[in-house]
């Protein structure tokens, strides 16, 4: 496999873990303060105008050794975990990691489970289901907002949350609403192939079906409020909703793009075109407090302010992921941390 960071995903079967068993039980291995790494590269670094920190991501990119992986500004790695031999092989598709205002980090491995680790590399919560994939939250509440997409069925729920003991509290079926024509027919990796869920802070829930180029706002209920994005989206990514009600959505469509959308007139109201270098696809977009914008292509991460000025860039060296590949050998989610905290 090339050389580069990538991200990482599990799967698994049903069944909680306030303790892991001892196969997970690994300390990480610290990368020195301030040792560059030679895979990574920081093209563009402006001091006074990007969000300063650092940024957490997912690098898949040894077979041996995928981890989750936190640089500083200069793109040197400050801290590391690697994951143990029982956990190597769930990293596709889409591994999320998710940090936590206590310091932990939210990891789910697609087809394994959700797992919450600490800087010490304890894993100390767990939850343990072969449907799991691409993105996890942790709700104000202390539950879990889990999504599966990674091969699903039209009988599976895309969308769910379970409480600190693993209970199901809560779950959105697809097949309820669109399992009818065109949707019903669909398949590409699974029926939906949903990759993201967030929870509104109306209480309703915002999931991105993939297969269908759309994003969905679900109430309490299940009920679909609305879909976002429908006819200008292609093979979206990671809905943020932001706080001026805008929803901020990574878009593979060509060219690759992150967009944000007014959900009430359906229009694109900013937009950036990422570089030709970065490869498809983009898969990531997250605002942050300064107000730019984080944005992850498969090998390339950049911050851009809200003109399209590029402040940050981040690359794989030398990497040229092609084809199919691309999609698990890149890069998948990054977040930074603020200097301030989260």
């Amino acid at each position: 496999m090339k050389g580069g960071v990538c991200l990482l995903i599990i799967t698994s079967s049903l069944m909680l873990h306030s303790l892991p068993a001892a196969a997970f039980q690994q300390r990480p291995q610290r990368a020195p303060r301030k040792l560059p790494d030679l895979n990574l590269r920081v093209d563009v670094y402006d001091a006074a105008a990007v969000c300063d920190g650092t940024t957490v991501l997912t690098d898949n990119c040894s077979v041996n050794g995928p981890r989750v992986i936190e640089v500083d500004m200069k793109g040197e790695i400050v801290w590391q975990y690697v994951l143990p031999e029982g956990l190597k092989r769930y990293t596709n598709p889409g591994f999320d990691v998710e940090p936590l205002p206590n310091g932990d980090f939210l990891l789910a491995l697609p087809r394994k489970g959700v797992f919450e680790i600490n800087r010490e590399g304890d894993i100390v919560w767990s939850y343990m289901d072969g449907k799991v994939s691409h993105d996890v939250d942790r709700l104000p509440n202390g539950n879990t907002l889990i999504v599966w997409g990674g091969s699903d069925e039209t009988g599976d729920a895309q969308a769910k949350e379970i409480d600190p003991e693993g209970k199901v509290v809560w779950a959105w079926y697809a097949k309820d609403y669109f399992y009818h024509p065109p949707y019903k027919d669909i398949y590409e990796d699974g029926w939906t192939h949903a990759n993201a869920v967030s929870r509104l802070a109306n209480g309703n829930t915002l999931i991105s079906l993939r297969n269908f180029h759309f994003v969905v706002e679900v109430d309490a209920k299940g009920a679909v409020v609305r879909t976002i994005g429908d006819g200008l989206l292609k093979h979206q990514h990671d809905p943020e909703p932001l706080p001026n009600g805008n929803v901020l959505i990574a878009n593979h469509g060509r060219p690759q793009a992150a967009v944000e959308i007014d959900p009430d007139s359906g229009e694109v109201v900013w937009e950036f075109k990422m570089p030709d270098r970065a490869t498809w696809p983009v898969r990531d977009a997250n605002r942050l407090p300064n107000g730019n914008t984080l944005i992850t292509g498969t090998t390339e991460i950049v911050e851009v302010t809200r003109d399209g000025q590029v402040v940050w860039d981040l690359v794989i060296e030398g990497a040229e992921f092609r084809g199919r590949e691309a999609a698990s050998l890149g890069f998948y989610k990054a977040h930074r941390i603020p200097a301030s905290g989260l």
